[in-house]
């Protein structure tokens, strides 16, 4: 077994970083709902994708030590580790933002994971050689392929959908009560115990 786990907005939640940053450079009133998408879909219905673009660089690159871990994320990772489970991360972005400042989001997403105690850490089981960014999506789905992982979770359905039969497909949907047929669906960091059939 090997499981394999996304980054964005599957281990690390942007939800109140975005709402927080957006309204402190007064880019969205304060009854915008403290959601990513909330923020993206205000924005966007004002015309200003440029500015949604930019903030995106902003979160993922200079801000991102501000943003969260899902709650039960590294509770679940130690977990796993504790099985003596063989886990990794393969997730992809873009090595520096759109528009903006030239941070680079690797290195940022890296440091995260450093400060959350799951990068490199003994009680995590994720070492250093086992955390994977990737430049595009088709580039993901052949390292997730390629390390041979049996399971993988990620909040994106059309991941999912690129992935072969032989993975077990585990979609990470904390606001969502709908599944898709042959992928289990994931709620909480909690639950993955009992998906994997660990409990």
């Amino acid at each position: 077994m090997l499981v394999g786990f996304d980054f964005d907005n599957t281990l690390i939640s942007y939800d109140r970083l975005f709402h927080s940053v957006a309204l402190g450079k007064g880019m969205i009133p304060e009854e915008v709902t403290p959601l990513k998408n909330a923020v993206r879909d205000y924005l966007r219905k004002q015309g200003r994708e440029e500015d949604w673009t930019r903030l995106q660089g902003e979160v993922y690159g200079s801000r991102i030590l501000e943003a969260e871990a899902f709650p039960g994320v590294k509770a679940a990772l130690r977990w796993l580790a504790g099985k003596e489970l063989p886990m990794c991360i393969v997730s992809h972005k873009t090595r520096t933002p759109y528009l903006g400042e030239p941070w680079d989001l690797h290195a940022a997403a890296r440091g995260w994971l450093e400060r959350q105690g799951l990068y490199g850490s003994s009680d995590s089981g994720l070492p250093e050689n086992q955390v994977f960014f990737e430049l595009t999506k088709v580039a993901k789905v052949e390292r997730i392929c390629a390390l041979g992982c049996t399971h993988y979770v990620d909040d994106l359905p059309e991941i999912l959908a690129m992935l072969p039969s032989n993975i077990e497909k585990i979609l990470f949907a904390p606001n969502d009560d709908s599944g898709d047929d042959g992928w289990q669906l994931m709620r909480s960091w909690q639950e993955l115990p009992t998906i994997l059939k660990l409990q």
